[in-house]
């Protein structure tokens, strides 16, 4: 003889985790920091969205894939335009108050400091592959494009050292 099945009770428990807290409707109001822009951090990462763009336009405008070093600079000055981008957002949203589990002062001086590093290769790449024998068509918008790599080169280094500063002052506290 069968025996007839039981009913089940199905409790389902739930829990939130602080990051999902974080991200909850409640705290779904935009912020917007309009301070930022006017501070010398801000204006570096606009000087290095502006002058980054630059690079990479004015190398992928010619025919830069006949000299394989200019592969790199295109590499460098595109990866961190795109990321330099995505962080001016963070800071302006200030999405950063709302994922307090990322340790964005860390997150800072590593990404300033691997640009800085990493630019300053690129711009060195850039320069020594500057040649008017090589194509002298060419020749302008590459020594252009040189020039503005060391200028956001120094802006990285210029956001390198606010980054170290602010990661210096949390690590003391």
């Amino acid at each position: 003889m069968e025996e007839p099945q039981r009913a089940r009770s199905h409790t389902v428990t739930t829990t939130t985790s602080s990051f999902a807290e974080n991200f909850s409707t409640s705290s779904s109001s935009f912020a917007y920091d309009r301070e930022f822009l006017r501070t010398l951090p801000g204006l570096l990462i606009v000087a290095e969205i502006v002058l980054g763009l630059l690079v990479w336009t004015l190398i992928a405008g010619t025919e830069y894939f006949r000299v394989p070093a200019f592969g790199w600079v295109m590499f460098v000055a595109v990866f961190y335009w795109v990321l330099t981008v995505f962080f001016l957002i963070i800071y302006i949203t200030m999405t950063y108050t709302r994922i307090p589990q990322v340790p964005w002062t860390t997150v800072g001086l590593c990404f300033n400091g691997s640009a800085f590093v990493l630019y300053l290769s690129a711009a060195v790449v850039d320069a020594s592959s500057v040649s008017p024998e090589r194509d002298s068509h060419n020749f302008n918008s590459w020594a252009a494009s040189s020039f503005f790599a060391f200028l956001v080169t120094i802006c990285y280094a210029g956001n390198t050292y606010f980054s170290f500063i602010a990661w210096r002052s949390r690590t003391i506290q």
